[in-house]
């Protein structure tokens, strides 16, 4: 599913809302769906405070028996500070959580550099556990 949401707060909760009512249509269990409503939540809030001009948020959501793709882009350029790890700003710090958290909570994140001004984060999240998911015969992917 792909959304193109307005720059604004409110933003953040619809794409989370979309995210909550694709996954009540799978078996996952609650932790995953915890972890992607936080994910979903920081990417787009980034994007929501981040954007240039009037630009619009742009989430899409692909999932599979095994995983779940978010991605959120806007227009913007990618700040060199951006990196995402899961080491935390100095605990007196006002903001920069995001991508710390971001980078906690994924199996996979990264900007990508597909288009000059535009920002494009990918996250993906294992709905399952792999290694019980691997069958003999099977691939794991």
């Amino acid at each position: 599913m792909t959304l193109s949401l307005p720059q604004q707060p409110s933003s953040v909760t619809r794409a989370r809302h979309v995210l909550t009512t694709l996954l009540s249509l799978t078996d996952v269990d609650d932790e995953p769906r915890g972890h992607l409503a936080v994910l979903i939540s920081e990417a787009c809030a980034n994007a929501v405070m981040h954007a240039e001009g009037d630009s619009t948020v742009d989430v899409t959501i692909a999932i599979n028996e095994h995983d779940c793709m978010i991605e959120v882009g806007n227009r913007g350029t990618t700040p060199e500070r951006a990196r995402l790890t899961a080491e935390l700003p100095d605990p007196l710090t006002v903001g920069g959580r995001g991508l710390p958290l971001i980078a906690a909570l994924a199996d996979t994140a990264a900007f990508l550099d597909e288009q000059p001004g535009h920002v494009l984060l990918r996250i993906t999240k294992h709905l399952t556990d792999h290694d019980s998911a691997l069958a003999p015969g099977r691939l794991g992917g």
